[in-house]
């Protein structure tokens, strides 16, 4: 497998349907949640986050324009190599250069660490969201 992946920044036009199939893979397939719940009006309004690797997106996330960071996935075979990282932080960046304060996130109960090292820190207690428990958490930009 090529080591070789980019990443770009673009609007739901160009990125739902390169995209929607790695999320549907890992929300809907891996963890069960409601393939309803997966699309939402929020995709129209984010930028998203297109990780590829030999014509094959990788890897997903998208910013709302209030600073929500949501729908972050990495494929199965590319996880714990980086390029969930490279992701968040092209995110982050990119919520920094539009002059927003922080930057928030709903994170899986079981991906908080992945975001503590992130420089993410928990807002509240944990809530279930789309039958999955999560955490608020957010991440100060100034």
């Amino acid at each position: 497998m090529s080591e070789v992946w980019t990443l770009s920044l673009c609007d739901w036009a160009q990125a739902g349907a390169r995209v929607l199939p790695l999320r549907i893979e890992v929300f809907v397939r891996e963890q069960g949640v409601p393939e309803e719940l997966e699309l939402d009006e929020d995709d129209p309004v984010s930028l998203h986050a297109v990780c590829e690797a030999g014509g094959r997106v990788i890897a997903t996330g998208r910013l709302l324009p209030d600073g929500h960071v949501g729908r972050l996935a990495v494929a199965r075979d590319w996880r714990g190599r980086g390029v969930g990282s490279r992701v968040l932080e092209a995110l982050v960046a990119e919520a920094a250069r539009r002059g927003l304060d922080e930057v928030v996130l709903h994170a899986q109960v079981q991906a908080e660490a992945f975001y503590l090292r992130h420089g993410f820190v928990p807002d509240g207690g944990v809530f279930e969201e789309a039958g999955l428990p999560h955490r608020r958490m957010r991440r100060a930009l100034r």
